[in-house]
């Protein structure tokens, strides 16, 4: 089973990470978010989750990280 991921508009280099990776991904500004399995945020201060502590899934900030490991950090926490 595939897993969807939720990724913040500007990380098109993660988005064909995670495609390359097997992910699904949809727009995080996309509503509603209903059966991701995490969040993708930028993570630059400018994020648009207002309340990341109402999310029960897995948040990544990308800032600072590559493609790949964004991948492997989602490999990580969703296996």
């Amino acid at each position: 089973m595939y897993k969807k991921i939720a990724v913040e508009d500007g990380l098109t280099n993660v988005v064909q990470e995670l495609h390359s990776a097997g992910f699904h991904t949809m727009p995080l500004e996309d509503e509603p978010l209903r059966n991701v399995s995490a969040i993708v945020v930028k993570g630059d201060g400018t994020s648009i989750l207002a309340e990341e502590a109402k999310f029960r899934v897995p948040v990544i900030h990308a800032s600072g990280r590559t493609a790949e490991e964004v991948v492997e950090i989602l490999r990580d926490r969703l296996s």
